[in-house]
């Protein structure tokens, strides 16, 4: 599928793109794309088949970008949307119908049928939606209705043919492989009386269509870079198996060519239709493997039910999901999955919210909670107002989030684009001079052996490989950390945050419940009753979560609060305002100590509070201090775990907070944090952040999301957490849907065994090709030659003159790119508890 998204000046795109095979494929969409007016970023994905492009729509249309996609060679398939249209009565109707749809800009084709009331329009992906078709449709005064959604079935159906036409092509092409390898070494009894010359024709005629029908993909595919000046993996596969197959052919139809130049007369059809089988067996393998690198945004677009039951009047309909709008009742009945996001308006139920957040426990829901998309109700039924449908749904956000981070490109990627944009030239470069030096130099039949290393050096050649060793690792950890509530933005965040080593932590709501209560209460010169009553009459202005603490704690005594007057907050501070002509003040201690009159009596005993991991506030009466109200917020049960395994990650781990230094030390102590960064206000996280960088630290900070933005901006990877809703997606790289700290654990375990994979990958791609391409152009003949000649056990590889066949060489290169996704599929059994 793919999106459209509108920055500023900037327009975001996502295009799919059929017919790439290998990163050089996708060096040349990259180039092709670049050379456009106004295109500023191209990030092209093998492992997604999808084009991301940012560009400038004044001076570049869609149009032009899918054009210039289609002349590099590859296609960008168009998409298709069918809908309803009410109210057409006549031929003219659908003229009109069809005027108004072809006026939509990135429409390609219309389809009005009278008949069935149906529209069908084919467009280019992500230049309209829905909404601008039933505006069209509207616009001229006839009705629109959505027609049900497609389900995850056949939005697959068109992958799965592709794959059984590949399984064919698999078949037909290993078993005539496997025949005509026989008949080439005459293990095939009731050929042993035909001549060579019958023989040949008769590997001939079964090869060649076989040969046509089987590889007609990798030779088109060719044909079209040739045709646009490039080349790519297609183009060394059809250069190496069509030179062996042309080579038989002469063979067959013209023997004395070579006999009168004193070479060995041999057919290598075997080799050609060999290497097309194994080429297309580790596709289908390769194509199988990269649908489940997948699997986790299958999973989480099949969280959607296809209906809705919702109420209309008296009456309770089931309609498509597509149909349900905001302000809709809906309702839901035990074991029903919730179709959109709402809040519960009568009835109370529990829902297992674990496929959003990763909780196994399920939540309550009482009328005023919220509920979300993909979730199961699991007991009790209820109704809810519909509050976000469509692609504004958590779990459609989710998806987004996860497609766009599985679609981007890791810094580490970068080095190995380099070397594909100029790897299928140079490969084509030492098959020539390998053949050159083979059929100089080389020992008789030496055009026999030129040919052999020529079509060897071709085949095992890998970008493929190349281009699929991040994403694909990319697409999995990413998929996987969806799976435990972990939400990562794009590949560089993955990639920096496998380079942290020191995590800042938030205290309040993140290593602390965020839910404080007043413990103590201290007066002077005042009753208690009444500090607490006159500092919860200013504080119910605030929305400050210590401010509830202490408005709940004067509602449960019972007292009678005011509303105050001459309101204001200072951030960080604290709170004033007037009750009845009495001036209020409350704050931090450290804030209002040295600005009241009379805090002796008090000093102590906020001393001894805040030794005690509390947090004093002072209450301020008509410029006096009259009271002390101490404050403490519960510490996370799962914090200390969690910080003894990042401790044993090697992590330094810092506490940021505003509270007092001692109350802030206190709560250091108990959990074995390193460092305290204590009394920093809100404006100052930020510059804290960037002092630990300057100190030459990697730093994640790991805050709310929300009153933390300009620290999580600042810092090398910001980590919002939070409970599944109230989390900010738009400024931290990685969020965790949970509030369990244990989730920074699980973020960092995933992108460090992401980036081994990756490593791993990245080195195989490359060992593989610098080992193999010599060994396949024959630089070990002169070793074996000192040796006196291939060893025994190696024959079976090198033959007797240490040269790899061709059709080891296709089994190796098939293997490679596979081994590749394999090894990235690995990732999916990570253990991240």
């Amino acid at each position: 599928m793919s999106e459209l998204a509108t920055t500023t000046n900037l327009t975001r795109l996502v295009l799919p793109v059929r017919g790439m095979t290998c990163a050089s494929c996708a060096a040349h969409v990259e180039k092709a794309l670049r050379r456009l007016p106004g295109v500023s970023s191209v990030t092209v994905n093998m492992a997604t088949e999808t084009v991301t492009v940012e560009y400038d729509a004044e001076q570049t249309a869609i149009r032009e970008l899918v054009e210039a996609i289609h002349e590099a060679g590859y296609q960008v398939p168009v998409e298709t949307e069918t809908f309803a249209v009410q109210g057409m009565t006549c031929a003219s109707c659908v003229k009109h119908v069809e005027r108004a749809l072809q006026r939509v800009p990135g429409i390609v084709s219309v389809t009005v049928n009278l008949a069935t009331e149906r529209a069908t329009v084919t467009k280019w992906p992500g230049t309209c939606t829905f909404d601008d078709l039933r505006r069209a449709v509207e616009e001229e005064g006839y009705g629109f209705a959505y027609v049900p959604a497609e389900t995850e079935e056949t939005v697959d159906r068109e992958r799965r043919q592709e794959l059984r036409i590949l399984k064919r092509r698999v078949v037909v092409s290993a078993t005539v492989g496997l025949f005509v390898l026989l008949a080439s070494m005459n293990m095939i009894p009731w050929l042993g009386g035909w001549s060579d010359q019958a023989r040949f024709l008769l590997l001939f005629a079964v090869t060649t269509p076989a040969l046509i029908w089987a590889g007609s993909p990798i030779y088109l595919a060719a044909w079209n870079a040739a045709r646009h000046r490039t080349a790519n993996m297609n183009t060394l596969i059809a250069i190496g198996t069509m030179a062996a197959y042309l080579y038989s052919v002469i063979a067959t139809f013209a023997p004395g060519f070579f006999a009168r130049g004193g070479f060995e007369i041999h057919v290598y059809y075997d080799t050609a239709i060999m290497i097309i089988a194994l080429i297309l067996f580790g596709r289908y393998l390769e194509a199988r493997a990269k649908g489940e690198t997948s699997a986790a945004i299958k999973k989480l677009m099949g969280l959607r039910p296809s209906t809705a039951r919702v109420r209309r009047g008296a009456q309770e309909i089931e309609i498509p999901i597509d149909a349900v709008v905001p302000g809709d009742v809906v309702v839901v009945r035990p074991g029903d999955r919730i179709p959109v996001d709402g809040v519960v308006q009568e009835g109370y139920s529990s829902v297992d919210e674990s496929m959003l957040t990763g909780e196994s426990l399920p939540v309550e829901k009482t009328p005023g909670s919220r509920v979300y998309a993909g979730t199961i109700n699991k007991t009790g039924s209820f109704t809810f107002t519909a509050t976000a449908v469509g692609k504004e749904t958590t779990l459609a956000r989710i998806v987004q989030l996860v497609q766009e981070a599985q679609g981007s490109r890791a810094p580490i990627q970068r080095f190995a684009d380099r070397v594909a944009a100029v790897f299928v030239p140079i490969v084509i470069g030492i098959a020539v001079t390998a053949f050159a030096v083979w059929s100089l130099v080389g020992p008789p039949p030496a055009l026999t052996y030129a040919l052999l290393s020529f079509i060897a050096v071709l085949i095992i050649a890998c970008p493929c490989a190349l281009g699929l060793a991040t994403p694909t690792a990319i697409m999995v950890g990413t998929g996987r950390g969806a799976e435990h509530g972990i939400l990562i933005r794009n590949a560089e965040a993955l990639e920096t945050l496998y380079r942290v080593d020191t995590i800042v932590l938030d205290k309040t709501g993140t290593l602390t419940m965020g839910t404080p209560l007043v413990t103590d209460v201290v007066s002077q010169d005042m009753s208690e009753d009444e500090v607490i009553r006159l500092a919860a009459s200013v504080e119910r202005r605030s929305e400050h979560p210590l401010a509830q603490a202490l408005v709940t704690y004067a509602e449960r005594k019972a007292l009678t609060l005011e509303e105050p007057t001459d309101f204001a907050a200072t951030p960080g501070l604290g709170v004033r305002g007037r009750v009845a002509g009495t001036s209020v003040m409350i704050g931090s201690w450290r804030a209002v100590k040295d600005q009241a009159v009379h805090v002796d009596g008090l000093a102590q005993a906020a001393e001894s509070l805040a030794a005690a991991g509390k947090t004093p506030a002072a209450v301020v009466i008509d410029g006096e201090v009259k009271g002390i109200v101490a404050i403490a917020d519960t510490v996370r049960p799962e914090a200390k775990e969690a910080i003894a395994v990042l401790h044993k990650a090697g992590l330094e781990v810092v506490m940021m907070t505003g509270d007092n230094r001692q109350a802030a030390q206190a709560i250091a102590a108990q959990l074995g944090i390193d460092r305290v960064l204590a009394e920093v206000l809100p404006d100052q996280k930020a510059a804290e952040i960037k002092r630990l960088q300057a100190e030459g630290k990697r730093v994640a900070m790991v805050g709310d999301g929300i009153n933390d933005a300009p620290a999580l901006a600042q810092a090398d990877v910001g980590i919002a957490i939070g409970t599944g809703t109230d989390v900010a997606m738009e400024t931290a790289q990685v969020t965790l849907m949970s509030g369990d700290l244990r989730g920074v654990v699980k973020a960092i375990r995933l992108s460090r065994a992401t980036m081994r994979i990756i490593y791993q990958n990245l080195f195989w791609a490359f060992a593989y090709n610098v080992a193999l391409i010599p060994v396949a152009a024959g630089v070990l003949y002169p070793v074996f030659a000192r040796l006196g000649g291939v060893p025994p056990a190696l024959t079976i590889i090198f033959g007797q003159k240490g040269l790899l066949h061709p059709v080891l060489a296709a089994a190796a290169m098939a293997m490679s790119s596979v081994s590749v996704v394999f090894n990235s599929l690995r990732l999916r059994r990570l253990p991240l508890e």
